[in-house]
């Protein structure tokens, strides 16, 4: 997969063939002053993440797979769980502690548009070891 971050240019893309052939954990594939868009592949068993971003919103979308979604207003609060596959759309509201969870046998395939964008143009993480690691650095 070409994993250049196109941000700032006219981007035209079919969103769903992209996602589904992407192999990596999270490449950034559109940077751009108030929007990014992601890509992301979670093993089996594997998750996003738990995090929370205060100062933007969320949208994910599932293409292939099934996962747990949960939410909630605290870390130790995740009082919002539902089950989610293919098609299903997810919006985490600023402030909003959330994690995704693949409970499918297969690579669960999502992408992600972060408003305002939450990581660096051209971010590439191969593994989800690889992107704890760098928000770890990061503070996030």
């Amino acid at each position: 997969m070409d994993t250049t971050d196109y941000g700032t240019q006219p981007y035209v893309v079919n969103i769903e063939e992209l996602t589904k052939e992407n192999d990596k954990f999270r490449v950034a594939k559109w940077t751009g002053a108030n929007l990014q868009m992601t890509v992301m592949a979670i093993q089996p068993g594997g998750e996003v993440g738990l995090e929370v971003h205060n100062d933007h919103d969320q949208f994910l979308r599932i293409e292939q797979g099934n996962a747990k979604v949960v939410m909630g207003p605290a870390e130790d609060n995740l009082d919002f769980e539902k089950d989610a596959e293919d098609d299903f759309a997810i919006f985490v509201p600023a402030g909003t502690w959330h994690n995704i969870t693949n409970t499918g046998e297969d690579v669960l395939k999502l992408y992600s548009i972060y408003a305002p964008g939450e990581h660096e143009k051209s971010t590439i993480h191969e593994t989800y070891d690889e992107a704890m690691a760098a928000e770890a650095e990061h503070d996030h």
